[in-house]
């Protein structure tokens, strides 16, 4: 099972407070952990939400919205992306997470749908398109 391990916003990341040494050091040895156990598939530190923007949709219309954003608790400062045999196995790993944040902070961990989960609604066709596009992203890493 794939997940998505989400760090929460905080005030101090939203203002683009830096992490300090000793917080990366602690993350790198986290992720050298996490990429010898075969858990770690990604994970990105992500800018405050004043350098990014987003895409509103309404029907075939689209509108900009440039950041910041006002709902702190509501955005992502960072990512992982997780492969674990269970929820429970992935909520070990995120205990085991130094404190991503110089205050308190908060993770989110959402599995990810996976081709069993859409039914007879993804034909035999959609599924050798998906695995297309995925062999074609994996060869431009």
């Amino acid at each position: 099972m794939r997940f998505m391990v989400m760090v929460k916003a905080t005030e101090d990341s939203e203002a683009g407070a830096l992490p300090t040494q000793q917080l990366l050091e602690d993350m790198g040895k986290y992720n050298e952990e996490l990429i010898k156990a075969g858990v770690m598939l990604a994970g990105e530190g992500l800018k405050p939400s004043s350098k990014g923007v987003r895409v509103h949709f309404s029907g075939s219309n689209r509108t900009v919205l440039d950041g910041p954003f006002s709902e702190t608790k509501e955005l992502v400062a960072g990512f992982w992306l997780f492969e674990c045999k269970s929820l429970e196995e992935c909520i070990e790993w995120v205990r085991r997470c130094p404190n991503p944040m110089l205050g308190p902070s908060d993770i989110e961990i959402r599995p990810l749908f996976e081709p069993e989960d859409f039914g007879e609604e993804f034909t035999p066709a959609l599924r050798e398109q998906e695995e297309r596009i995925r062999a074609i992203a994996a060869g431009k890493q």
